[in-house]
């Protein structure tokens, strides 16, 4: 089988950020998927389950919510290896074209002081395992690099 390309980044010296994983194209629709990636890999310790389960409903709430980009959201789901999140999108777009909507995204999980959306049994197939404080504190620490992001934490490294 073919390697897919996400396998084909050199994760040993990919950097937090926002970086376009691939685009897909559906008819005359273009899908553009994100890597939303919040640790380094194998650098630092990956996201904790109940801390990333809240930012996936949290994260999800916002994007399918935004007044401009809700109807061109697709997904918003957390990696496997939980360094991060995958955002699909649709249209032609780089991690430019989202840097204001995911560092805002964030800024409002940093924030969110009310109940988590989706967070009860008849919502949710592990209600119980959510972590709203380590869910902000992650949040808060990606911010850091979202703010003032440099060429690293918008391009994979070639």
């Amino acid at each position: 089988m073919e390697k897919i390309a996400s396998f084909t980044v050199d994760h040993l010296r990919l950097k937090r950020g926002i970086f376009v994983s691939r685009k897909d194209r559906f008819g005359e629709t273009i899908l553009t998927t994100f890597d939303i990636r919040m640790k380094e890999p194998n650098r630092e310790p990956v996201l904790d389950v109940p801390a990333a389960h809240t930012i996936e409903h949290l994260g999800a709430t916002y994007l399918r919510s935004h007044p401009q980009w809700g109807n061109r959201v697709v997904y918003f789901g957390p990696m496997g290896c939980r360094t991060g999140f995958y955002v699909i999108l649709e249209g032609c777009l780089s991690s430019i074209d989202v840097l204001a909507l995911i560092t805002e995204m964030f800024a409002w999980i940093a924030s969110y002081i009310d109940e988590i959306p989706g967070a009860t049994a008849a919502e949710c197939g592990n209600w119980r395992d959510h972590n709203l404080d380590m869910a902000k504190w992650e949040a808060l620490r990606f911010l850091d690099v979202l703010k003032k992001p440099l060429p690293e934490n918008l391009e994979y490294p070639s």
